[in-house]
């Protein structure tokens, strides 16, 4: 069982005890423990209902990820001169793009699932084909944008990915007791 299976059933834990016989809850708070804007995108997208949707999240988590990530990319985005900044429209524009791949590359991290088979790569009715919105992959393709914003959302969708698996490492290493 890897650390996101365990943080997502230490969610539902009936017992917050904290002692010798029980564990529960240890993987909320080695997600606590292993800081920075991954304990963010891991409660958002598994604690706060964005992924199995029995109920409404905590929207300021949402709001305050959203807010972190903007601002992230857009210092990404000037650091790797995504589009020139010279005049005062090319400034404005480059805002506006850099605020619509933070949002897009959000909204796709946190529920990428195709939605035509569900997430399994298999037509829902028939059962024995590729699914063709997906392509088998059981991954949505990311809508609404083309050329230059797509590739910069898709890049910053493997940006956040490998923050979010370098915060699930961590974790998992408090988890085994490194650090602790």
């Amino acid at each position: 069982m890897g650390f996101t299976d365990r943080y997502i059933a230490s969610i539902g834990s009936s017992n917050l005890m904290d002692d010798a016989l029980h564990h529960q809850t240890d993987p909320l708070a080695a997600a606590a423990l292993a800081g920075d804007i991954g304990a963010l995108l891991c409660r958002v997208k598994y604690a706060d209902g964005t992924l199995i949707r029995m109920f409404e999240g905590n929207q300021q988590n949402l709001a305050q990820l959203l807010r972190i990530w903007t601002v992230e990319v857009i210092k990404r985005g000037q650091m790797r001169r995504w589009v020139p900044e010279n005049t005062a429209w090319d400034a404005q524009s480059a805002q506006a793009l850099y605020r619509r791949v933070a949002e897009k590359s959000l909204a796709h991290w946190l529920d990428s699932t195709c939605k035509g088979c569900s997430g399994t790569g298999v037509k829902a009715l028939l059962g024995n084909g590729i699914c063709a919105s997906c392509k088998g992959t059981g991954t949505a393709a990311i809508h609404g944008t083309a050329g230059l914003e797509l590739e910069r959302v898709k890049d910053m969708v493997s940006e956040l990915s490998a923050i979010a698996d370098s915060h699930s490492g961590r974790a998992s290493g408090l988890l085994r007791g490194g650090d602790r």
